[in-house]
């Protein structure tokens, strides 16, 4: 691998998601080499051109399209593909699809690469995370999903917009599945330190916590609803992840991975708590404080996509 392209990063799939945060990746100056893969190979070429031939504006970026060869010296490999779900799919039937072909992805990469260090995004993410845990046979600190760090976005947003509080100084996690049983561990937030509670005791602001729990669980359904499609969030998302991988800074991101054995009935789970993510992937699962109903609705959270991991299982 020569020095100039020692921070390559592989972008599977071209679709609006891929693009959009092979382009964030390109901007952020993440990567000084970033590669999209795609069967469609014109829409790869396509957006790799697109992205580059916008770098002349700044430090020079390599954006191009390759094939799974790439992962071999990749710094990190992001999987993007996959169908999104149609209008009158259930999300079992989505799962089943997707599983099949991150899959059929995962085998491609492992013939090149050894020991890679994998971001899934592709939905259902957290059951895709297992899939591909599962598929390679990698290490489960070493296949990263996206988890719940865009739905905690969402969260810590409306969280300032509610209390016009600056969203730098919102601390707040959404964590469980990234789906519609995710939990809102209100009684962690805080806003610069002051519990939230505390915070809105003491500036008069009205905080509505049942509704910003539902915008939240219902941030993506939404921006569907208005503009057809998701993307620039969760490019935004992963391009944080990345920065955090590629500073090696031990940062503390809600995303998942595959829980072991220390985590009892939970083990075998790819679920998002908050991680010590580094250069080597995710080096430590922490414990959050919570509330006895947060428990249960992480229970509940956890029991939900056991069943559905079942579920995809029958059907393949």
């Amino acid at each position: 691998m020569s020095e100039s392209h020692k921070n390559k990063i592989v972008v599977v799939g071209a679709g609006n998601v891929g693009e959009a945060i092979a382009y964030t990746l390109m901007v952020r100056k993440q990567a000084n080499d970033i590669v999209l893969v795609d069967l469609n190979e014109d829409r790869a070429q396509g957006a790799a051109l697109d992205i580059a031939q916008g770098t002349s504006f700044f430090k020079e970026v390599w954006v191009r399209r390759g094939g799974y060869e790439e992962c071999a010296d990749a710094r990190l490999i992001i999987i993007t593909a996959g169908i999104a779900r149609k209008p009158g799919q259930t999300r079992l039937d989505l799962a089943k699809t997707n599983v099949s072909i991150v899959k059929s992805i995962t085998r491609s990469i492992m013939e090149y690469a050894k020991n890679p260090l994998i971001l899934v995004v592709s939905n259902p993410a957290d059951i895709l995370t297992a899939a591909v845990t599962e598929e390679s046979g990698l290490p489960a600190e070493r296949v990263i999903g996206s988890g719940t760090s865009l739905d905690t976005a969402r969260f810590r947003y409306f969280i300032s917009e509610a209390l016009e509080a600056g969203i730098e100084y919102v601390n707040a996690y959404i964590l469980g599945e990234h789906g519609d049983s995710q939990v809102p561990i209100w009684s962690a937030a805080n806003i610069g330190g002051v519990p939230i509670d505390d915070y809105v005791a003491q500036t008069g602001k009205i905080l509505d916590k049942e509704t910003i729990s539902q915008r939240t669980r219902d941030g993506g359904a939404e921006v569907i609803r208005l503009k057809g499609a998701t993307f620039y969030g969760i490019a935004m998302s992963v391009s944080n992840i990345v920065e955090r991988i590629m500073k090696d800074e031990k940062a503390i991101l809600p995303v998942a991975h595959v829980l072991g054995e220390e985590f009892g009935s939970w083990a075998g789970v790819a679920i998002s708590m908050p991680c010590v993510v580094g250069w080597n992937g995710i080096e430590k699962t922490l414990r959050l404080p919570m509330t006895d109903e947060e428990k249960q609705a992480m229970e509940n959270s956890v029991k939900t996509l056991q069943d559905f991991q079942k579920s995809v299982n029958n059907l393949i």
